[in-house]
Order: C-alpha cells, then sequence, then structure tokens
C-alpha cells in the first residue's frame, strides 16, 4: 500500500490527519482512498494496525545539525529524537526562542540542507506553520508502529512500513509557481484559489511533473479534490505522488551523502 499523509499535531474533526490511499501500476497512480483521523492516538494505532505502507508524511523527520550541536544534544538520528519526543510543548519553544534570540535578524533560524532546494520552513519553527511541534507528535507515531526511515537509518531489505518525508508545496509549486491552492479561512477561499486546485488536479492526472507520473482519479474523486478548499485532501495526494515516485527509484530517491541527522525530502 502507498500512502501520502497531511498530518496535524492538533487534529480535529474540522481539521483531521488526512491519508490518501493508492496503487501504482506502471506510471498510473490509482487513487484509491481516504482515511481520516480526529486524533493522535487514533492515526498511530492505524499505522501499527495496518500490516504493510509505504508512505510520504508532511511533517519534518529532523532537526537542523547546527540546532543540534548549539544545544548538545545527542548528535545521533534516534537518540536526538528520542530526547526530543521527552520534551513537552512549552519546553520546545522556549528553547528554540532562545536559540533564535542570540541571532541576526534574517538568521533567526537554523535550516536543514534539504530545506532549500524544496523551500521548505525550517523544521524547528514553532508557529506559522508549527512544523516544530508536528515533528513532535508525529515522528514518534511512525517508530512506535516499526516504521524504517531510510533517510536517517539503513532500511533493511524487508522493511514492510517504510515511512518518508514529503512535502506537497514542492510538488504544487512545480506546476502551479506560487499561487496559492489552499486555505482554513473561509474569507480566504476565493474563486482564485479554486481555479489554481483546478489546474493542479488537471496536471497530475496528465503526468504533467517531474515525476513522470500520472494520477488515476474517477469523476468524485476529481471533484472532491477540486471542491476541498482547506486543500487537506489535496496535499494528502500530492505526498502519495511522492511516495509511489520514491517507490520506483533506487534507495527511494535519496541523493548521495545526505546528513542523516537532519534527512531529505522526498525529490528535493
Amino acid at each position: 500500500m502507498l500512502i501520502g499523509v497531511d498530518f496535524s499535531s492538533a487534529p480535529t474533526r474540522r481539521k483531521p490527519i488526512v491519508v490518501a490511499q493508492g496503487q501504482l501500476r506502471g506510471a498510473v497512480l490509482q487513487l484509491q482512498r481516504f482515511e481520516r483521523f480526529e486524533t493522535l492516538a487514533a492515526f498511530g494505532a492505524w499505522l501499527q494496525a495496518t500490516p504493510a505502507w509505504t508512505g510520504g508524511f508532511d511533517l519534518p523527520f529532523g532537526l537542523p545539525r547546527e540546532l543540534v550541536q548549539q544545544l548538545a544534544w545527542p548528535p545521533g538520528w534516534r537518540a536526538c529524537i528520542t530526547h526530543y519526543a521527552a520534551l513537552d510543548r512549552p519546553t520546545i519553544r522556549s528553547t528554540f526562542a532562545g536559540f533564535c534570540a542570540g541571532r541576526p535578524v534574517g538568521s533567526k533560524f537554523a535550516h536543514r540542507v534539504c530545506d532549500g532546494p524544496a523551500g521548505a520552513s525550517p523544521s524547528m519553527k514553532w508557529v506559522n506553520p508549527p512544523v516544530a511541534y508536528m515533528l513532535h507528535a508525529g515522528l514518534p507515531l511512525l517508530l512506535a508502529a516499526g516504521a524504517h526511515c531510510p533517510a536517517h537509518e539503513p532500511t533493511p531489505a524487508q522493511a514492510p512500513r517504510v515511512a518518508l518525508e514529503a512535502y506537497p508545496g514542492l510538488l504544487a509549486r512545480e506546476v502551479i509557481g506560487h499561487r496559492s491552492y489552499k486555505s482554513d479561512t473561509p474569507a480566504k477561499q476565493t474563486p482564485e484559489r479554486l481555479i489554481a486546485r483546478k489546474d493542479l488536479v488537471e496536471a497530475l492526472e496528465q503526468g504533467r511533473t517531474r515525476l513522470g507520473l500520472r494520477l488515476k482519479l474517477g469523476h468524485a474523486q476529481h471533484a472532491a479534490l477540486v471542491d476541498d478548499a482547506s486543500g487537506d485532501a489535496l496535499d494528502a495526494v500530492l505526498c502519495l505522488l511522492q511516495a509511489a515516485w520514491a517507490s520506483t527509484r533506487p534507495h527511494w530517491g535519496l541523493p548521495a551523502g545526505i546528513d542523516t541527522l537532519e534527512g531529505w525530502i522526498l525529490s528535493a
């Protein structure tokens, strides 16, 4: 099973974690169904109960090496994540704010090497978007499910659950540039964003991305993706496409020599 996950560090009924499931045949990715989870516990239980999957997850898997070194946290990825997961959110916020306070304007945050080519927010950012909390909430669920993370550790030959860091904005920008296609605020769910979603979905169906895959949708699925003004389902599908691409590539499409503490974003 291939999955793409639009993740939330504080899911609710209004803003659940959305999982897109699909199957790849040649260069055609068939979207099969969506699952939605209103709690972290329910999502974690589903990951553990589903026996085999390769997934693209829209959350960071690692912290910047510069940050980890300055804070004198464990330098190994798994030890670092264990340390990080044991902290509460107020401690994370105050620790990262203290790090930023001593840095010049314009360089407050430390970045991973992959952030630049992916156009991603720094994984230590705790607001707008709170990706630091997404890492804190999400990665322990993946590890508890026994997932292997190839960007951080050697992956055994038989790995039933494989987790890869995805970023829907990277693939969306390739197709529609910097046009906005989603908003959680009703007043900002404009006709222009609707047109952007139509253009994006049509491009994915026609295979007009460098991933070389074509998304296959039913009429109802097409309409649902276009009509979802929040973009959550569409983001899950973008992550699904990145996971499908990785499943066809040697070493999951990860470049050689990446920093295993920081990790990498698929297709960056």
